[in-house]
């Protein structure tokens, strides 16, 4: 069996051809994602008199933004520094993000989640996943034990994401730091009793705010969207214009820029259904390109955990990964009808700086990672690192000569 396994692990590309494909993916995602808010965007801004390049000029200086800190955590910060005062300096920017968004945060669309121009939440779930992984780390190397781990969770990562909640209405943003966590939990290997345990508070919790306020319940129209109540021109309204978006593109799209749905029929199409957008414009080949390319992100991420010399690393690169494309997946299945509307974005695609920013933070994290698993296996590195003792009895000879 072990050999067996190993066999095909040697089939897999390396560390550094994963690193490679990952990155290539995410700046083929980016470049998309500039193309279609220009062309989400630019007609709009036109009939208004604005610059048609604003949306896409704004797009670029987050892009910029992004990349610079996806630097600094690839090449500054060792991912290991994250077991230190970084995370817990992160961790409690984000705090004092999260209770500022509520005392003094922009109400956008029914929900205070803004905060001067961005979105803390972004942010917040890079903290509490990085948080949980720390924690389930401690646990296993025994510093804690688990019911301290346990409560610990609570403290840390199960008191700020039910603040959320509650404070910024998004059920979108707790969805995905359920997953995520939930992830880190197993890659950890904690029990099967406290996951279970755990995923059925989620799962209660879910129910409770999906049915527990109106609005959100009013999403589920998304199973028949044009019995809406309104027929078709209530909630139904976005996601029947998503689906004539999605049905007008067929296989090769009716072209960039050529998109109809765009013009004040779909709401939100730069952000939160772009995806609709790269439909229409670019047929089934395009989405299926955008899927397949998150695709990629997902088993190059695994690669570069199932490579890594150590849990933590493991436990960083398989949850970040996990979280970040279920995101992507959670918006396209909004898009389609599969999941109701949460308003989270497409990483890497839709337009805002907040999103693209956290997300090119989440593959500077992997590729430090990445980047300490290449040097670690490097033989001369490895080599370098030997201690050569002599026999003492030898020593001696040595000096008499």
């Amino acid at each position: 069996m072990a050999g067996a396994s190993h066999g095909s692990r040697s089939l897999l590309i390396d560390v550094k051809a994963a690193k490679i494909l990952m990155l290539a993916a995410v700046f083929a995602l980016v470049a998309i994602g500039v193309v279609m808010v220009y062309s989400a965007t630019s007609a709009t801004l036109a009939s208004s008199g604005d610059n048609p390049l604003d949306d896409m000029q704004k797009q670029l200086t987050f892009v910029g933004i992004g990349v610079v800190a996806m630097l600094v955590l690839w090449f500054a910060i060792p991912y290991r520094e994250w077991l230190g005062v970084i995370l817990m300096g992160y961790y409690i920017i984000c705090m004092v993000l999260l209770v500022l968004t509520f005392l003094i945060g922009t109400d956008v669309n029914g929900a205070k989640r803004w905060l001067f121009g961005f979105q803390p939440s972004e942010f917040i779930k890079i903290a509490l996943l990085m948080m949980t992984v720390r924690i389930v780390y401690d646990k296993n190397m025994g510093k804690l034990r688990l019911r301290s781990a346990m409560a610990q969770l609570a403290g840390f990562v199960g008191v700020p994401l039910v603040f959320l909640l509650l404070t910024q209405s998004d059920l979108g943003t707790a969805a995905i730091c359920a997953v995520g966590i939930m992830a880190a939990l197993y890659l950890g290997g904690v029990p099967g009793k406290w996951m279970a345990l755990i995923l059925l508070l989620a799962i209660v919790g879910g129910l409770i705010a999906i049915f527990g306020v109106g609005y959100r319940s009013s999403r589920l129209v998304f199973l028949d969207p044009w019995n809406d109540g309104k027929g078709g021109l209530g909630d139904g309204f976005n996601i029947i214009h998503a689906y004539y978006a999605i049905a007008e593109g067929g296989l090769f799209g009716v072209g960039i820029g050529s998109s109809h749905e765009k013009y004040k029929y779909l709401f939100a199409a730069d952000s939160d259904f772009i995806f609709a957008i790269i439909c229409e414009e670019m047929g089934f080949v395009g989405a299926v390109l955008v899927i397949g390319l998150f695709i990629v992100i997902l088993l190059c991420g695994f690669r570069i955990a199932l490579e890594c010399p150590d849990d933590f690393g493991k436990m960083v690169v398989g949850a970040l990964v996990i979280m970040l494309v279920f995101q992507a997946f959670l918006n396209i299945g909004c898009t389609i009808g599969v999941f109701p509307t949460t308003g989270k974005p497409l990483p890497f695609i839709s337009s805002g700086g907040s999103s693209v920013i956290s997300s090119l933070m989440i593959i500077g994290i992997i590729m430090s990672v990445a980047r300490q698993t290449e040097w670690d296996k490097d033989p001369a590195n490895r080599r370098d690192n030997l201690r050569v003792v002599r026999p003492a009895s030898r020593e001696r000879e040595r000096e008499q000569r």
